[in-house]
Formats: C-alpha cells, structure tokens, sequence
C-alpha cells in the first residue's frame, strides 16, 4: 500500500504539477486564445492546442488536494471559512486590478457590463450564466461546485465509504449522456462534465494516504476512465490515461525529475498567476503591438507583468489574507466554547 515516502517530496512534485499547468494556461492563452480574440493584432507564429488539456491537469489535482481541506475540519463552516481564505481575497484583487488595466487600456472587447461585473463580487456569477471579468475565471464555477459537492459526500454520507459514493456519482454522468436535454444547472452543479478527472485525483489521494491500494481502487479508475471513454473524444481519453499514469507516478515516487526549482516556485504561485494573467497579458500584447514591437516582444513582456502581479498578489494579498482570516476564525472558534463554561 502507497503512503509511505515523504510527504513532502509528494508536495513538492504537486506543486511542480501546478506549474506545468500554469505554463501550459498561459502559453495556450498568449499564442492560440489571444490571436480567435485579436485575429487582426500580429502574435506570436505558433498555436497551443494541447492548453486545453490544463484544465483537467487543475481539476485531478484538485481531486487529490481536497482531502487536505476535508481532513482537517469539523463543520461545514470550517470548511466554508477555509475556501474562502484561499480564493477569494487574491480573487478579489486580481479582478480589481484586471478591471483598472482594461478600463485604462481601453480593451472594450474585454470589458463586461456593471451587472455582471456586480456578479463577479460575488464569485458566483457562472451559476446566473453571466460572463466573468476575466474568461479564466470559468473554472472557478466549476471549483466551486466540486466543494459543495464534496462537503455535500462528508457531512451527509461521510468518506469511510467513499468509493461507492463515486461510482453513483459517476453513473449520474451516463444519465447524462443518455439525457442530452439534462438542466444545465443541474450538470453544473454536479460537476458532470469533469467529473471523472476529480475521480482520478480523489482515487490517487485515498491510496496516498494509505487508505486503499491501487488493487482496490482499480475498479473505479477503470469506471472513471469508461466515462471519459464513452463520453468525450479519443484525446480526452488519451490525456484521462496520462493523468492516472502520472499521479500513480506521483504516489510512487517516481516523478523525482519535476523536483525543478522554477516549476515549484510557479506552482507555489498558480491560483493568483492564473486569476491575473488572462486579459492583463492580452491588454500587454496588444498595446506592444500598436508601439510596432515584435509579437515574440509582446508575448514575453505579458509572461513578465504576470509572473510580476502574480507573485504580488501571491506574497502581499493570497497568503497573509489567507492566513489572517484562518486565524480570525480559530480565535473566533476558540472564544465560543468559553462563552457557554458560565451556562
């Protein structure tokens, strides 16, 4: 059974994880998504197809990362109180400050009307199907629905036996398929389109932890794999078995050659470099262009401004932000006990 190596060499490789789906979002942004937006803008001579696979990398990791949240807390406003530290205040700032730039630049075919910028405060507005400040900003509706689920599997059904529970999941999706006019909000809120890559990561997590071996699980990737397989293209399905092979390599410690500083660091990074990089890079690219500057120019300088403001937000907002409302709600936590002793 996996569950015995470091720790912290598993971390270290799921960071370095993060930054190749960090580098692989951007890349798939500033060469293929920047020139369907800008068709008449010069960019850079090349395309990036795969980038939309990095999405699905985000969400196995996700999978995976869950627990680590769900292992640690003892009520659904714990958990509440967590996700909110994490997302929402280098959110906030990143979409502020994406705001002033495209206002400044005057980007008006990036800019959305204040009804859905309104939305946007809220983090929800995927769910009212309005359009985000940023088009980066989708998965968040996605990430969002995967933890209410989730919190939905604890507190209900709890996750001893959480297997089973999947693979009832994993057969709503096939009514989905046989019911093609299913609600959106409905496949939306079960994360139906994705779900069997959170599979693969919750399935990797729970061998991890030394809770099952890939014997036992092996049932459910195959389940999860027959999803994507029977439901989506063939290349989806090819990126679904990368996906498993390498998180099994992950857990087996054989990903040692991710172990690289520069992806790491990046990793450390991804959630406010992803929420900045979008249409700041764009609005970079496009303002270099008008200057005359090469593409090549272009491309890099955006990559810059978003490892700059990534980093920023990361170290001046994500961070301590996040830390001091955790800290809050500890002392918070700690005061409501004692208040009842006189009782």
């Amino acid at each position: 059974m996996a569950g015995s190596s470091p720790e912290r060499a598993r971390l270290t490789e799921l960071d370095a994880l993060r930054g190749i789906g960090a580098l692989c979002v951007l890349i798939f942004h500033y060469s293929t998504r920047f020139h369907e937006l800008f068709p008449q803008a010069s960019h850079v001579p090349f395309s990036f197809p795969g980038g939309n696979y990095r999405v699905l990398l985000f969400f196995t990791i996700s999978g995976f990362a869950i627990f680590f949240t769900l292992e640690r807390i003892g009520s659904v406003a714990d958990f509440v109180v967590n996700r909110f530290a994490r997302l929402y205040p280098a959110y906030l700032v990143a979409m502020l400050v994406t705001l002033s730039i495209e206002y400044l630049a005057h980007a008006t075919q990036l800019l959305i009307g204040p009804g859905a910028i309104l939305a946007n405060f809220t983090m929800l507005q995927g769910f009212a199907f309005l359009p985000e400040v940023d088009g980066a900003y989708w998965t968040l509706t996605v990430e969002i629905a995967f933890y209410a689920c989730m919190i939905g599997l604890w507190k209900c059904a709890g996750l001893k036996h959480l297997e089973p529970l999947l693979l009832l999941w994993l057969g709503v999706r096939w009514l989905y398929a046989l019911w093609p006019d299913m609600p959106e909000r409905i496949i939306m809120l079960l994360v139906l389109r994705y779900l069997p890559f959170f599979v693969i990561g919750m399935l990797s997590y729970r061998v991890w932890a030394g809770r099952r071996s890939w014997r036992q699980q092996a049932p459910y990737a195959a389940l999860a794999l027959a999803s994507v397989t029977t439901m989506e293209t063939w290349d989806v399905t090819i990126v679904a078995c990368i996906l498993l092979a390498a998180f099994a390599a992950l857990i087996a410690g054989r990903l040692h050659i991710l172990r690289i500083r520069p992806l790491i660091w990046l990793g450390g990074i991804s959630y406010s470099f992803y929420l900045i990089h979008q249409h700041v890079g764009f609005v970079v690219m496009l303002e270099l262009a008008k200057a005359g500057y090469s593409p090549w120019i272009g491309f890099f300088a955006a990559f810059a401004v978003a490892l700059v403001l990534g980093t920023l937000i990361n170290r001046v907002v994500e961070r301590p932000a996040g830390e001091a409302i955790l800290a809050w709600w500890k002392r918070r936590r700690a005061i409501r006990p004692a208040a009842v002793l006189p009782a």
